[in-house]
């Protein structure tokens, strides 16, 4: 049985990391190894940079994913992860850990005369 990665250390983001970490860790790697964006000096850097960008997108495809991260972490991460997360995770209005069903921007009040 081979060893499965750790998809946060694959982003360099920890297990408690908001939507907006991994999409942010992403971009910024997808950045860095994609081909048309990295520098072209090296091939055996070329073929490394293929490896880790196939890493971060199949690390991306599950961690971005809210349903696909929750069966990761229940499945592959340890108890010391998952509890860590649990405690810096908000409790909403019904005392579970979520995110509110609605989030509104900033309010534009418009005068009447």
């Amino acid at each position: 049985m081979t060893k499965r990665p750790d998809l946060y250390a694959i982003l360099g983001v920890p297990p408690s990391a908001t939507q907006a970490e991994i999409s942010h860790a992403y971009r910024a790697l997808l950045h860095q190894h994609h081909p048309d964006t990295r520098p072209q000096d090296d091939e055996s850097q070329g073929a490394e940079s293929d490896t880790a960008l196939e890493q971060v997108l199949a690390a991306y495809a599950v961690l971005h994913n809210p349903a696909r991260r929750a069966d990761y972490d229940r499945q592959f991460t340890t108890p010391a992860h998952q509890a860590r997360r649990a405690r810096q995770q908000p409790l909403n209005h019904h005392g579970e850990h979520s995110q509110p069903p609605i989030i509104a921007g900033p309010v534009r009040w418009h005068r009447t005369h």
